[in-house]
C-alpha cells in the first residue's frame, strides 16, 4: 500500500447494528416534528382528521397525530382587509400602491349610465373557524366577489354626482350593510368591520371635464353663500332702520295728538273760566302773557305819554351799576 492511500475495512455487522437505531431516531424526529403544532395567540388551529372535522384547538403548543390529522390556523383576532382597484405594495408611514392592472375591479355603471371608477376597502374579522373552512368554498374569494357584487349594486341605484359627491358615506354604510347580510346568509363565518371608499374618480377620459364641471359648481355655491351673505349682513340692518324710523314717527304721532287733546282741553277750561268770569279772566291772560314775554326781550324803557322823563330812565342801569360816592 502506498503512502497516499488508505484502507478501510467496514463491518457488515457494525452497519446493521447501528443503522437500524439511526432510522428510529430520524423517524422519531420527523414524528415529533410532525406532531407538535404551535398556534399563535391570534389563532385557532381547526383540526382535520382523515378529512373530517376532529376539534378546535386554542393558542399555544397542541399534538396532532402524524400523515393522520392536518391542522388549518385561522386569525380570528386579527383584522383582515381586502382591496378594490389598488393594492399596497408597502405598507408603512407613507405606503405605496399600485392602481395598474386593477381596473375591472373599480370601474363601475352608475343608476344615470354613467362610469365612474371606486376604489374602496373591505375590513373584516373571522368569528367561526368552521364556517369559515367548511360552508363556503375559498371563503375569501367568495367574499371578494360578494363585495364586488354588493358595490356595483349600491352605486348602480345612485347618480353620478351622488357617488362622487354627497352620497359617499350613505354608499359605504349600505354596502356594509348589505355585504353582512351576504355573509350571515352563505354563513361564511365572516364579520364586517367597515367599508371604506378610498378614492372615487370619474374615468380618465372624461376627468378634465367634470373637473371643469366641479369647479363651476362650486364657484356657483361660492357666488350662492355671498350673497345669501350680503342678504343677510343689508336685509337685517334695513329692517331695523325701517321699525325705528315707524315706531319713532308713531311716537312723534302720539306725542302730538296728545299734545293737541292738552290744549283743546285747555281751552276749554280757560273758556269755561272766562265766561263765568269775563273780567278775571282777560286780566289773568293779560298778565300770564306778560310774564312769558317780559323775560324775552331784554331791556325795557316804559315812558308816559309826553316822554318827559326818557334821559333818567335811560341812565337807570348805569346808575344802578355804578352808584354816586
Amino acid at each position: 500500500m502506498s503512502d497516499n492511500q488508505f484502507e478501510i475495512n467496514v463491518n457488515p455487522d457494525w452497519i446493521k447494528k447501528y443503522l437500524s437505531k439511526i432510522l428510529l431516531v430520524i423517524a422519531a424526529i420527523v414524528v415529533v416534528f410532525s406532531s407538535v403544532k404551535t398556534v399563535g395567540p391570534e389563532e385557532e388551529g381547526v383540526v382535520i382528521q382523515l378529512g373530517e372535522y376532529n376539534r378546535t384547538v386554542l393558542p399555544g403548543l397542541n399534538f396532532i397525530i402524524p400523515f393522520v390529522e392536518t391542522m388549518y390556523k385561522i386569525p380570528v383576532q386579527r383584522q383582515l382587509k381586502q382591496e378594490f382597484g389598488f393594492r399596497t405594495t408597502a405598507a408603512g408611514t407613507r405606503s405605496d400602491y399600485v392602481k395598474s392592472g386593477y381596473g375591472d375591479e373599480s370601474m363601475m355603471l352608475t343608476g344615470d349610465l354613467n362610469l365612474t371608477d371606486v376604489e374602496w376597502v373591505v375590513q373584516y374579522r373571522i368569528v367561526d373557524s368552521y364556517n369559515y373552512l367548511f360552508r363556503v368554498r375559498n371563503a375569501d374569494k367568495t367574499l371578494k366577489d360578494m363585495s364586488e357584487a354588493a358595490m356595483r349594486k349600491i352605486v348602480g341605484d345612485r347618480t353620478v354626482n351622488e357617488v362622487l359627491t354627497v352620497g359617499r358615506q350613505e354608499i359605504a354604510t349600505s354596502v356594509e350593510v348589505l355585504l353582512q347580510e351576504m355573509c350571515d346568509e352563505y354563513e361564511n363565518g365572516i364579520r364586517i368591520d367597515q367599508v371604506v371608499l378610498q378614492d372615487v374618480n370619474p374615468p380618465e377620459p372624461v376627468k378634465p371635464s367634470f373637473n371643469a364641471v366641479n369647479e363651476a359648481q362650486q364657484e356657483r355655491e361660492t357666488l350662492i353663500n355671498q350673497a345669501e351673505a350680503d342678504y343677510n349682513r343689508v336685509i337685517p340692518r334695513a329692517r331695523g332702520i325701517a321699525d325705528e324710523t315707524i315706531q319713532l314717527a308713531e311716537a312723534y304721532a302720539l306725542n302730538r295728538v296728545n299734545g293737541a287733546k292738552g290744549e283743546a282741553n285747555r281751552f276749554n277750561s280757560v273758556f269755561e273760566a272766562y265766561v263765568k268770569a269775563p273780567e278775571v279772566t282777560r286780566q289773568r291772560l293779560y298778565l300770564e302773557t306778560l310774564e312769558k314775554v317780559l323775560p324775552q326781550i331784554g331791556n325795557t324803557i316804559i315812558t308816559d305819554e309826553s316822554g318827559s322823563n326818557v334821559l333818567p330812565l335811560l341812565n337807570l342801569n348805569k346808575a344802578i351799576q355804578n352808584p354816586a360816592p
